[in-house]
């Protein structure tokens, strides 16, 4: 894979894991391609493809790891010695699919764009996905982005005051 940029690697690594991912009733909720030349990592966060499921433990990540890094490894992304990182997605799990954006309706997120001009960060509350546009409630009222302009979106915790995560959560999901 010499001579691919990072954008290039992510590309070609999340293809072949998203490929491989369903028969092992994974999801690949993202790849990232970070660092220098000389100390690059590659990060792969997966969480259950049924989204109904608890979230992953960090038993059922070490037990995925052993096909992840032996795919990598086939792919060999990366000339000379690398870092590969496999967990869940964490709290700040990020949202790349139409489907990911309709699943966490109602969360809180922060959302970058790609524009050139104007505004391109963005905070509020997630109120879906409809006809290619990510729909947002912020401070300033509704905003609608186009997909294909959205950068990067990641849910933004919040805990309540005893600490705990607050929001509509899988695990937490039905049970207050």
């Amino acid at each position: 894979m010499g001579g691919l940029s990072l954008e290039e690697m992510r590309a070609e690594l999340l293809a072949a894991l998203e490929a491989d991912a369903v028969a092992h009733d994974i999801d690949i909720v993202d790849v990232e391609v970070v660092g220098s030349a000389k100390a690059l990592t590659v990060r792969v966060r997966i969480d259950h493809l049924d989204e109904e499921a608890e979230a992953i433990t960090l038993e059922e990540v070490s037990a995925q790891t052993g096909w992840i890094s032996d795919l990598v490894d086939e792919i060999d992304p990366v000339e000379g010695p690398f870092t590969l990182e496999v967990s869940s997605p964490g709290l700040s799990r990020p949202l790349r699919r139409p489907r990911d954006f309709e699943r966490f309706t109602g969360e809180k997120v922060s959302l970058k764009t790609r524009a050139t001009e104007g505004r391109r960060r963005y905070t509020g509350t997630l109120k879906g996905f409809e006809n290619g546009q990510v729909m947002l409630s912020c401070d300033e009222g509704d905003v609608t982005i186009p997909f294909e302009e959205v950068r990067s979106c990641k849910i933004k915790p919040t805990f309540d005051e005893g600490g705990r995560k607050g929001g509509k959560s899988r695990s937490s999901a039905g049970k207050r």
